[in-house]
């Protein structure tokens, strides 16, 4: 299998750097970028390959725009965030891409759908996709040592024990290298105090009915104070000294030399301790056995951060050349979108009972069941409900009560840098639903979101916007009061100006020009 997929995730190199050798992504990124427009019935013949545009009804999803719309500007205005970009498709061809905000405050340089950011984490399910590629190939043995393509990684040892470390493991975050945080006491008790604190949720829930007349302020305290820790928990972690490292390493295995020598926190296999320097070594196996290619930055957005007094600040420069594999990624949420539903295609490929006719998935359809199966011994921060898998956070569905809560089942990663947040979420259609049986995948919606400033939680977010995208009833068209003047389908359409002056656009593609002054800012620091 040939195929190549044009998805463009660029390793983040300073300003003054163009050219520079990438051997991480051979099989996810192509120098050379097109757009590709085509028919419904012919898409499945391009998934895999290039992005997709399917026409649709320029009042389709106008409501779940709105509405989406304005959470995310709720969001930004409550983080502070200079600019956000999301895209959202549904059964593979994308209906909303926007930015809002700016990508560079002093130049007042607007978000459009196409600025690039940095797109931190979800470099590692681009990074799980790659290797699983290379599985496939029978260029990976998955449950051999690193060292075997590594050999520059030292034998470890946990408590006098020789222990092997696989790339399996790094994959699901079970290998116990370390993540920023470098003492292994710390982060036992950490791992121990975060333990201690779901207990008592736990034994409340098999408490009786009269003691749960006063719980819903009791939930409500408890709901805001876990939000305040996770924000302290998230400050804290950037300040950890290796964010912000200015060192460059011309190759992966100079990068190795910052945690190789250090001891393992925990044995290998044996609890879940999620690390970005896991996916740099990661890195240095994929290497070993991929080729070489060389991508271009273009539209690049500048990130920021709020200081002490909460006013918006330039961060300070960083090299993120340590963790291109685990962290160091750029993108744009177009080619977020075509590498979701890239993996959403092959996952359902496989619940085909007739595929003549269809290209094959980017990966196999058992490698995407694979890699989208929770692994034992895993968490997620961003959500307690799912399990790690291999690159990705997978929720299941479940509904324990009737006409109670439904969770649906979904696939996510979240994202924090210098300087930046994102998210990227899969909602696949319920095997249940009318459409499953007449369409061809990929069947559900992909939504991401990325921002140019640190520490802001986006998953449940995402999750709210592919909720309103999947109801059924976004089929039906807005009242005659709130449509747009009737146009040819697949034309983009505009609401007349409201008092404030705002147009508004109903189709696939919005190029925001915010209107309010953006914060004043520190002068820029490179």
């Amino acid at each position: 299998m040939n195929t190549v997929m044009h998805i463009h995730v660029k390793k983040e190199e300073p300003r003054a750097r163009v050219k520079f050798k990438d051997q991480l992504l051979k099989r996810l990124i192509s120098t050379g970028r097109r757009t590709v427009n085509t028919s419904y019935n012919n898409r499945h013949r391009f998934y895999g390959c290039s992005k997709t545009h399917r026409p649709q009804s320029v009042s389709k999803y106008t409501a779940a725009i709105e509405t989406s719309r304005d959470l995310l500007q709720r969001i930004k205005d409550e983080v502070g965030a200079p600019g956000m970009v999301i895209g959202v498709s549904v059964d593979g061809s994308h209906v909303w891409r926007e930015g809002v905000g700016y990508a560079d405050l002093e130049n007042r340089v607007p978000c459009g759908p196409d600025t690039v950011m940095r797109i931190a984490s979800i470099s590692k399910p681009l990074t799980a996709a790659a290797v699983a590629r290379l599985w496939e190939d029978g260029k990976i043995d998955l449950d051999a040592p690193v060292q075997k393509y590594v050999p520059e990684f030292p034998q470890k040892q946990y408590e006098g024990q020789n222990v092997t470390i696989t790339s399996r493991m790094l994959l699901s975050h079970l290998s116990g290298i370390r993540h920023y945080e470098k003492d292994p006491k710390k982060v036992r008790e950490d791992k121990e105090k975060a333990k201690r604190l779901l207990k008592p949720t736990e034994k409340k829930e098999e408490k009786g009915s009269d003691e749960n007349k006063e719980k819903p302020k009791a939930e409500d305290s408890s709901a805001k104070s876990k939000e305040a820790k996770g924000g302290q928990k998230k400050k804290k972690e950037f300040e950890q000294e290796e964010y912000y490292l200015k060192d460059s390493f011309e190759n992966v295995i100079q990068a190795l030399a910052l945690f190789k020598d250090d001891p393992l926190i925990f044995k290998p296999g044996s609890t879940f301790l999620y690390s970005t320097h896991a996916y740099t070594l990661l890195s240095a196996v994929v290497e070993r056995v991929a080729d070489e290619n060389d991508p271009i930055i273009y539209n690049r957005s500048r990130f920021y951060h709020l200081n002490k007094k909460g006013r918006v600040v330039n961060c300070p420069y960083v090299d993120n050349s340590y963790k291109w594999a685990g962290g160091g990624f750029l993108s744009t949420v177009g080619d977020l979108l075509l590498f979701g539903n890239a993996v959403l295609y092959s996952y359902q490929m496989a619940e085909l009972k007739n595929t003549d006719g269809l290209l094959p998935g980017f990966l196999r359809p058992h490698t995407a069941k694979a890699i989208w199966a929770p692994v034992d011994k895993t968490e997620a921060s961003w959500d307690k409900d799912g399990l790690y898998a291999q690159g990705w956070l997978v929720v299941e569905k479940q509904q324990k009560y009737g006409q109670c809560r439904n969770r649906r089942h979904y696939i996510s990663h979240t994202g924090g840098a210098v300087g930046a947040s994102s998210v990227l979420l899969v909602l696949p259609r319920e095997s249940g639903h009318t459409a499953s049986q007449t369409r061809l995948p990929p069947q559900g919606v992909v939504v991401t979101i990325i921002t140019n400033m640190q520490s802001v939680g986006l998953n449940s977010t995402a999750l709210k916007i592919a909720q309103e995208f999947d109801k059924p009833e976004r089929g039906v068209s807005l009242p005659d009061s709130r449509q747009p003047p009737a146009r040819a389908e697949g034309s983009v359409g505009t609401k007349p100006p409201d008092a404030s002056g705002h147009s508004h656009s109903y189709g696939v593609e919005r190029h925001h020009t915010p209107h309010p002054a953006p914060p004043k800012t520190d002068p820029a620091r490179s």
